[in-house]
């Protein structure tokens, strides 16, 4: 499709359809559910993720107040660190790893206001959840987002918002359709079917969002042109003189409608119990995650001293893994015994003199750095903590536990 042979055609009245069936002869219209696309932001190649929202976000399982930034950076396995800091370039109020490389709106469903957008420090703002991947042990970056939200960004990015303005707002009614195929039929990448550049189509985020493409997207939502009951990568430029139609067996095609997965912007699954990636985050998910007792991590999984196992700080308490032990809920006290100063000998180590965590973890001196909650002086003198490592208190006293352009030229 010549775009510029779409505004003449519908400035003379042709109607979205009838443009269409001209620049693609033999294709018919067909209908989507409601589905996303996942886009490669390409000049977000080998960076971080940082990103910000008026109304909050979500990220690893927990939710960002306004003003706090969330940088992610992926890992080989599939997951990320995430590190969250007060504005872009502020201290560090807590850190993590997750199997989720995700960062989410506070409200997933689409077509919500511009507060619970996610907004790249220093770049543009975006629709849906960001996310991040490994390709060839390069770091990129997608956007993953509903496919009606993505249009509002690409019509009037690819087209003029004021053609509705000109008489030829079919125009632009034919451009979503052409739009919403072309990137439905697209996979490019194993981690997302298309790109945000002239390469694909030109997609800027919100940045040239306009309410005149937006009506006339609203007026095809889920129409896509098909090609034997598959959809038709429609390609489409800026030819002059009003272009030719198209051989469009030439053009690839992508699932047929039914085969897209069906659903809005992908919402947080919090702790996967099923799957879980370590025996700490297996026995978190077990006694109820967040919701339990022990409350939110304060960091990622540390080493105990001589490999002898993981452990890992939450408000208000600890999850300690060992070969012998397995799993065990224990308070700060016992993880301090467990964790020795190792600038001191063991004979001169009392309960007066605080250990020495890790470089990277809350010292004694600070137990729960992140928190107003600290650990009851009454329980840690308690003998049933002393004598055994696996008891879990509670503020009560008792702890219970809880049964992912102009293209084609």
């Amino acid at each position: 499709m010549s775009q510029l042979g779409a505004f003449d055609s519908a400035r003379q009245g042709s109607m979205a359809e009838r443009i269409l069936a001209h620049y693609y002869p033999g294709a018919t219209l067909g209908t989507v559910p409601t589905t996303t696309v996942a886009v490669r932001l390409m000049e977000r190649d080998d960076a971080g993720l940082d990103v910000y929202a008026a109304a909050g976000l979500r990220v690893a399982g927990r939710e960002l107040e306004s003003g706090q930034v969330a940088h992610m950076t992926a890992l080989p396995d599939g997951g990320a660190n995430v590190a969250v800091t007060v504005g872009c370039d502020g201290e560090v109020l807590w850190q993590t790893a997750t199997r989720d490389p995700w960062i989410y709106p506070m409200d997933p469903r689409p077509g919500r206001p511009a507060a619970e957008h996610l907004t790249l420090c220093g770049g543009p703002t975006y629709r849906g959840a960001l996310g991040v991947a490994s390709e060839d042990g390069a770091a990129r970056t997608v956007n993953r987002v509903d496919i009606e939200d993505y249009l509002l960004g690409v019509v009037p990015a690819e087209v003029q918002a004021n053609w509705a303005d000109k008489g030829a707002n079919e125009a632009l009614r034919a451009q979503a359709i052409a739009a919403r195929s072309y990137a439905l039929a697209e996979q490019r990448y194993p981690y997302a079917q298309t790109c945000d550049t002239a390469d694909c189509q030109v997609y800027p985020g919100t940045a040239k969002e306009d309410q005149r493409a937006s009506t006339a997207i609203a007026t095809t939502a889920g129409t896509v042109l098909l090609r034997d009951g598959r959809i038709l990568r429609a390609e489409y430029s800026a030819a002059p003189d009003a272009g030719a139609p198209a051989d469009i067996t030439t053009f690839e095609v992508g699932p047929e409608p039914a085969e897209l997965a069906v659903g809005k912007p992908p919402t947080d699954p919090r702790v996967d119990a099923t799957v879980p990636a370590s025996a700490i985050e297996h026995e978190y998910a077990r006694i109820g995650g967040e919701s339990s007792a022990i409350g939110a991590p304060l960091g990622p999984e540390m080493r105990l001293p001589q490999n002898g196992g993981t452990y890992r700080l939450f408000t208000n308490g600890v999850i300690i893994a060992t070969p012998t032990l397995g799993a065990q809920i224990v308070d700060f006290t016992t993880l301090m015994r467990l964790v020795p100063d190792p600038a001191v000998p063991p004979s001169e180590s009392t309960q007066d003199t605080p250990p020495q965590v890790d470089a990277e973890a809350p010292t004694s001196d600070e137990p729960v750095a992140r928190s107003e909650q600290v650990p009851d002086p009454a329980v840690a003198e308690d003998p049933a903590v002393a004598e055994d490592p696996a008891v879990a208190l509670d503020p009560a006293g008792d702890f219970v536990p809880q049964d992912d352009s102009v293209p084609g030229e």
